[in-house]
């Protein structure tokens, strides 16, 4: 984490602009706290436009254009459970409710997409799912893509369920995202475990 450290502070002496800003780097991991996590969906680096990355991954915060993954996701959870689309892409509500919306890099130079690949935050991200993994039992991984499912074959199948498929970008979605029903079958998994279900149903106006 030093070498980390030490890059993003160089990179911020040379007057470069990183997304999100320092107080929203670690939003993931202060929302939704180890003995809560229930569900993890893996994301791979934050938006790299103003104004869009806060520190979960898929989500934006409200006032900003809903991306197209994004917009892809809800058509799924419309599909899957009937849930009306949200007119905005902040994912927090999910996030206090025990899913943790973890990228695998957590930072990136405005407009320079996966700019911050390669320089520590995987070895950091990678220690985390391997700390669920080992240390609780029942979590929910939601690997969409090739890289989160590369991210995620450390998960020990037979303590939690992993559930794959391609990612939701318009590019992939059609090959298998859509029809996945991620959604539901997470929450019959907590259902048998005795758990809560989230409550996947995004509230308008909420932050």
């Amino acid at each position: 984490m030093h070498s980390l450290r030490q890059f993003l502070l160089n990179e911020k002496a040379k007057g470069k602009q990183i997304f999100p800003p320092g107080d929203e780097i670690f939003t993931a991991l202060n929302t939704t706290g180890f003995d809560n996590v229930n569900v993890v969906i893996l994301g791979q680096d934050p938006y790299h436009g103003a104004g869009q990355a806060h520190g979960l991954c898929f989500s934006v915060k409200h006032g900003v254009e809903i991306p197209p993954s994004l917009v892809n996701i809800y058509k799924e959870l419309e599909s899957d459970l009937g849930l009306i689309q949200p007119t905005h892409g902040c994912l927090t509500y999910w996030a206090e409710q025990g899913v943790l919306l973890l990228n695998a890099v957590l930072t990136v130079e405005a407009e320079r997409a996966a700019s911050h690949q390669g320089k520590g935050w995987e070895q950091f991200t990678d220690q985390i799912v391997a700390i669920l993994n080992e240390k609780k039992m029942g979590i929910v991984f939601i690997l969409w893509g090739s890289y989160a499912q590369k991210k995620g074959a450390i998960i020990d199948r037979q303590k939690h369920l992993v559930l794959q498929s391609p990612h939701p970008s318009p590019l992939s979605a059609s090959r298998g995202f859509f029809g996945n029903h991620h959604f539901s079958t997470a929450n019959e998994y907590l259902e048998n475990q005795g758990k809560a279900p989230i409550d996947w149903q995004l509230p308008e106006g909420a932050e």
